[in-house]
């Protein structure tokens, strides 16, 4: 069987850091939290409220891609992903990558990163994430979850998703359209 990566992205206090651990231990993969690779200068950009930059992101993309390259046989990402540029900038890091969008309105966005505690990230930056974020539920490859859903209906949704994308392949069929 091929490679699985996969990136679970969206916008802050989406729930992508305990997803992307749920479906890493469930699936038996690596895995890798994007927060730990951003430099310090972001880390303080970010405390101070001040949203990061294109140019802030692309060494943290960099150093994403060069991690997912590090398991060659799979892993997951959990990162935000917000651009479609940045989901390319991985994808060429990892070919066949799927995304996994954990959706929340803007709202539950701010109510859950507002009880936080400890976290670099403050609320202030909520509206920057939902300026930057380009829908990707139209790109190959991409599974769309409802980010308020049980803990256990994602991740019954996102394993039917994965074993659905992985059984043509092994069947020698062509594969179908993942969405």
């Amino acid at each position: 069987m091929e490679a699985l990566h996969i990136v679970v992205m969206g916008v802050s206090g989406c729930g992508k850091s305990k997803f992307g651990a749920r479906l890493a231990q469930a699936l038996g993969l690596p895995r890798i939290e994007g927060d730990d690779f951003h430099d310090p200068a972001s880390r303080s950009k970010m405390a101070s409220g001040i949203a990061l930059t294109d140019a802030d992101r692309e060494g943290w993309l960099q150093r994403l891609g060069a991690e997912l390259q590090r398991h060659p046989h799979g892993a997951v990402l959990s990162c935000s992903a917000l651009k479609t540029s940045y989901r390319d900038k991985l994808r060429a890091a990892a070919p066949g990558l799927r995304f996994v969008h954990m959706a929340i309105s803007q709202a539950e966005s701010l109510r859950r990163v507002a009880k936080r505690a400890g976290h670099y990230y403050p609320p202030s930056l909520v509206a920057s994430q939902f300026q930057a974020l380009q829908d990707p539920a139209a790109e190959d490859r991409v599974l769309v979850l409802d980010g308020t859903a049980s803990a256990e209906a994602l991740l019954a949704r996102a394993l039917e998703w994965v074993g659905a994308a992985a059984v043509p392949a092994a069947t020698g069929q062509p594969a179908a359209q993942n969405r």
